[in-house]
């Protein structure tokens, strides 16, 4: 008997988590398995790589085979919304192991795909659709999917979906769904808009809290290098690298264009080295976490719009090679180590001009992040992120991928979205 077994799921649940060598479940699992099993809403705060897949989705499996009448064409009984290609394909791989030896139907939706092929795949209905808020909506202008069907509504990773702009598109789409529903709402971190999003898509929800948000998984081991200059990151990166080369590392840029310099200047070093980012198909973004996953690739350089959805539990180095401009994305980068209950080590590179992005860092998770090598700079301006600036030209283009320039319209910003889903 295992620890599953006493959370109340189907006995053929219980049989696929045995199946997949899963015996005992995470804390967010423990939580929210049997609230949601009871249909209440559920609030769910954990940090990534806590099992928050399963907490939500064991639950709602088990509510969709209690119906068991096939779904009518172009419907769905539940909907799941993430903010990435990546964890919408994470999300229905782990329900896919859950349901494999059912009738249920997981379909999947985002953008870079054929939008042909999933108008026909949602012809003949499904049980489950995973979708990116910016393709959905395309499939609804269609007229190719029908949400009045849909009972059960999970919005996953909802902070980075606020982040990324999609709240304007979550507006569009909930009218649209059937009542009543259950719905589930997870988060990483509880910024005051995810307080307003809980209240409007939330009816007297449960709330399940496992870690305080912006703190990192026990296992991870922290460290900071300070550096003068780019290019002494470049150094100390190959540095790093080269007394582990088989090791799984994931590497942070902020740019696109960053990520992908910095990819190109490793495998011309000799480095086993791939990029995913958002000028990347949604082909060589899979063939690139494939083989990372495999082994295949051992450096994997990525922005933090594509890595949201990387659940890879050998992963063993985090680095930041350029520090976030969001405290809360540290906490999530670092994440991609250290799961499944392993251990991981989580690197920062910061330069004069990064101080004060590692200070709000430091800030948020309560903790001074140990020194690794250098010194932390002592004169006060040196700590002042330097100006982005507002004009064309190279301020322009170190614009972090994802985030949207203040002056475009609204109509602008819905369009970005949609691309970078």
């Amino acid at each position: 008997m295992s620890d599953f077994d006493t959370l109340g799921l189907r006995p053929e649940l219980n049989a696929a988590l045995k199946e997949a060598g899963l015996t005992s479940p995470t804390p967010i699992q423990s939580q929210a398995i049997p609230l949601a099993t009871e249909g209440h809403d559920i609030l769910g705060l954990a940090q990534t790589g806590t099992g928050k897949t399963l907490a939500f989705g064991l639950p709602l499996i088990s509510h969709l085979l209690d119906m068991p009448e096939r779904p009518a064409a172009k419907t769905a009984k539940a909907l799941i919304l993430a903010p990435t290609r990546e964890l919408v394909n994470q999300i229905a791989e782990n329900l896919r192991a859950m349901t494999q030896k059912t009738k249920l139907r997981v379909t999947v939706v985002v953008g870079g795909q054929s939008i042909n092929k999933q108008i026909h795949q949602l012809q003949r209905g499904t049980d489950v659709l995973v979708a990116t808020p910016g393709r959905l909506i395309d499939l609804m202008d269609r007229r190719a999917v029908d949400l009045g069907q849909v009972r059960h509504l999970v919005l996953d990773e909802a902070d980075q979906m606020l982040d990324m702009g999609f709240i304007h598109a979550l507006r569009r789409i909930a009218p649209k769904l059937g009542t009543p529903r259950q719905t589930m709402l997870f988060s990483a971190t509880m910024p005051k808009q995810m307080e307003e999003l809980s209240r409007a898509y939330l009816t007297n929800p449960k709330k399940v809290q496992v870690s305080p948000p912006g703190k990192a998984a026990d296992k991870i081991t922290q460290s900071v290098h300070f550096l003068g200059n780019k290019a002494d990151k470049q150094v100390k990166l190959r540095e790093i690298l080269s007394k582990d080369m088989d090791a799984l590392t994931l590497v942070f840029s902020r740019t696109k264009h960053g990520a992908e310099k910095l990819m190109k200047g490793l495998v011309a070093d000799g480095f086993n080295a791939a990029s995913i980012h958002g000028n990347k198909s949604q082909g060589q973004r899979d063939r690139a976490i494939k083989a990372f996953r495999d082994g295949t690739i051992t450096v994997l350089v990525a922005t933090d719009v594509a890595a949201r959805g990387i659940d890879i539990p050998g992963v063993e180095y985090v680095i930041n090679y350029d520090l976030p401009d969001v405290p809360d994305n540290y906490v999530h980068r670092i994440g991609r180590t250290a799961r499944a209950g392993r251990e991981g080590e989580a690197i920062a590179f910061c330069t004069p001009d990064e101080a004060d992005l590692l200070r709000q860092i430091e800030k948020l998770m309560k903790i001074a992040i140990p020194v690794g090598s250098g010194e932390p700079p002592t004169d006060p301006v040196a700590r002042k992120p330097q100006p982005r600036g507002r004009g064309r030209g190279p301020a322009q283009a170190a614009r972090p991928e994802g985030q949207k320039p203040k002056s475009k319209s609204r109509g602008r910003r819905r369009s970005r979205s949609r691309q970078a889903a």
